[in-house]
């Protein structure tokens, strides 16, 4: 079998040491050297790639795992209909990493798959534009939904030691996470099984107030947790897309991941998640 990651980074190297332990034959589609060494070093081979200006010559392949975004401007990712044209031949499985957000904003709902999308931002509305083509290219995809992904370096640790503050609890919504090797062990799955559903949360199903996490967090660095800010002070202070994300909120469910792939998380408490996080080795990218 022949996996080909394009996006090969943090999360896609850890896919790519999954299918070379697997057997696989594997191709990282990365930019960068730096990229392209990491891709090397799980023992996958790396295919530099501008996948918005160079011609696209890519590999066929049994398992397509996207992991690129989208381009930052647009409501369409042009980025992704440039890759899938240069497919010859619809692999036997192929898997998207998509964003919770094109559920837009949710209040204190629970959130399952059902649930139709109303993306509210642009960055989650060429997210919506993706999954359409992705399945449109393949009527058996699976599309992963991500919320906010975290693990080794991967983490508001500099914020937290410099007390930056953060919105306080009764403005903000709610809070979805991931760890990143929970991804790629769900993206792995995802693309080597005969699965019920094409959409899937791939969340650790424990959604908390924003503030619960970064105090619990300053509590393990052994600082002060950080200050709260009004949302009318936050608007003064945090960009424009920190603001697009604490305007929504939302509960996800990941009862259709955890009932049809069989997947008990690692980490699905985020206190062990950050804990492993701060002791972890570098990450791979």
């Amino acid at each position: 079998m022949h996996s080909l990651i394009i996006g090969c980074g943090d999360t896609g190297v850890r896919v790519a040491a999954r299918a070379v332990a697997a057997g696989d034959t594997v191709t990282g589609v990365v930019r960068s050297e730096p990229s392209a060494a990491k891709v090397r070093a799980v023992g996958a081979h790396a295919l530099g790639v501008d996948l918005d200006a160079d011609v696209l010559d890519l590999p066929a392949c049994d398992r397509l795992f996207y992991f690129a975004p989208p381009q930052r401007e647009g409501d369409t990712d042009t980025r992704m209909a440039r890759v899938l044209h240069a497919i010859d031949s619809v692999p036997t499985y192929t898997v998207y990493i998509s964003t919770s957000g094109v559920y837009g904003d949710c209040g204190d709902a629970w959130v399952d798959e059902t649930r139709p999308v109303n993306a509210e931002s642009e960055r989650a509305k060429r997210r919506v534009d993706a999954e359409r083509q992705m399945l449109e290219f393949s009527p058996q995809a699976r599309v992963l939904r991500a919320p906010g992904i975290y693990g080794p370096n991967r983490l508001p640790v500099e914020r937290v030691q410099e007390g930056t503050p953060i919105l306080n609890d009764t403005d903000g919504g709610w809070s979805n996470r991931i760890h990143i090797d929970d991804l790629a062990t769900i993206a792995w799955l995802a693309g080597t099984q005969a699965l019920t559903h094409n959409i899937y949360n791939a969340s650790d199903g424990h959604p908390t107030g924003l503030g619960v996490y970064y105090d619990t967090l300053a509590d393990m660095l052994g600082v002060s947790p950080p200050p709260r800010i009004s949302w009318a002070e936050a608007e003064q202070r945090f960009s424009a897309m920190r603001l697009s994300f604490l305007r929504e909120s939302r509960r996800l469910s990941n009862q259709r991941l955890r009932d049809d792939m069989g997947y008990e998380l690692a980490f699905a408490d985020f206190h062990d998640g950050l804990a492993a996080s701060l002791k972890a080795e570098p990450p791979l990218d």
